[in-house]
């Protein structure tokens, strides 16, 4: 049996960067993860400006640069926003291999390994480990990094119902040669969240974020190829940049573009107001981090900076023999935040002045170059939602 100090089910960016932290300060880790390789999780891939100015070293990754997005309403009301601090999208395929490579430099022993369901167990304050594989491992302390679906989580924090879960599936297409792809958010008529599509690299990335408990698949995935198919119009036609939203695309234009398309999908946290208060995210010997914590943000479903701020903060609290120190940490650092996004969803997604409010902030923010500016640090996660509110009722006063 191989021993650790501590042991991270989990290599996407909390987990992988937790092994990094403390592998770099003489921690012996093991880091495991079973993902088939060259299997990505499914996600847009964007990374906020606020997490590449606070990790510098994430820009290393190869990813594309983001400097204007096409944002759309439920009706279709169009606004292009160039934004005064560009985020990145990466594929996350790229991006996670960029982390698990830093942790295995750094001294972390990472192995490709499923642990299973009932996989772990703690006896007289010492974990033990059996992989798929066959292989034995222990540790004083496990970390739950293995996303939404965590069994670690689970078993230690209890699963969350299907009212605190949202989904997210896609499409990952070929580029559409014009070199000009743009980077799109369209919130979704009749539904809660959005449809988006993130130009990567080599691919593009489209995808749907929404309830669980509203999901209905054969609709929105309809409603997706719809959004895709417009795309790809824009594109073609070269000189036009809005895009006819939901419009009902023909089999024939949807079959043409099928055979090119990977499909992907994927449950993301969303929790209750009533849940932040009470859900824990550490105890005696264990702690979760990023989604497998519920670490994700209830309106828009991003994850990798809380992902990889909980792994920050968990591992300083962990190298100062405190480990149960960051449950106190992650609240005030950005607990508050993430309550305030859950109180906010049912409003952000709900009718304002008898229109959706997505309909209503984007027409305010075509016409006011303040409202503007902030929905813009929003969408780059520079604009928080605790003080949304106020900023924006400031920014109303000023000139247009």
């Amino acid at each position: 049996m191989k021993s650790f100090d501590v042991i991270i089910v989990g290599a996407g960016p909390a987990g992988s960067f937790a092994a990094e932290y403390l592998a770099s300060a003489g921690v012996c880790v093991a880091l495991v993860d079973g993902r088939p390789p060259g299997e990505p999780k499914a996600c847009g891939g964007g990374v906020t400006s606020k997490a590449l100015k606070a990790w510098p070293h994430l820009l290393e990754a190869v990813g594309r640069t983001i400097h204007e997005l096409d944002m759309y309403s439920p009706s279709g009301k169009y606004l292009h926003l160039e934004l005064d601090e560009p985020f990145a999208v990466y594929s996350r395929i790229t991006f996670d291999s960029f982390l698990r490579e830093r942790a295995r430099k750094a001294g972390a022993e990472v192995l490709a390994d499923k642990i299973p369901a009932r996989g772990f167990k703690r006896i007289e304050g010492l974990w033990t480990i059996r992989t798929q594989g066959g292989e034995e491992l222990s540790s004083k302390f496990l970390v739950g990094a293995d996303g939404a679906n965590s069994a670690i989580a689970k078993k230690l924090a209890g699963p969350l119902p299907p009212a605190e879960m949202e989904v997210a599936f896609g499409y990952r297409a070929p580029l559409t040669g014009s070199g000009k792809d743009a980077t799109v958010v369209a919130f979704l008529p009749r539904w809660v969240g959005y449809a988006w599509a993130f130009p990567r690299i080599d691919h593009i990335s489209f995808g749907i974020a929404t309830t669980q408990d509203a999901f209905d698949h054969d609709a929105l995935d309809r409603l997706l190829w719809d959004f895709m198919v417009s795309y790809y119009e824009v594109a073609q036609v070269g000189n036009l940049r809005k895009m006819q939203l939901w419009k009902s695309a023909t089999k024939t234009q949807i079959e043409n573009l099928r055979h090119k398309a990977e499909r992907y999908a994927a449950r993301i946290p969303g929790l209750t107001p009533r849940t932040w208060d009470t859900r824990r995210a550490c105890g005696e010997g264990w702690a979760l981090l990023g989604d497998a914590a519920g670490f994700a943000d209830p309106v828009t479903g991003e994850g990798i900076y809380y992902a990889i701020r909980s792994a920050e903060l968990f591992a300083k609290a962990y190298l100062a023999s405190k480990p149960l120190d960051y449950e106190q940490l992650w609240r005030k650092d950005f607990g508050g935040e993430l309550k305030r996004a859950s109180q906010m969803r049912r409003r952000f997604y709900g009718n304002f002045w008898g229109a959706p409010f997505t309909d209503r902030m984007i027409e305010f923010a075509r016409g006011h170059r303040g409202i503007r500016k902030v929905l813009g640090q929003l969408v780059a996660g520079d604009q928080g939602y605790v003080n949304l509110k106020k900023k924006l009722a400031r920014s109303a006063l000023k000139p247009l």
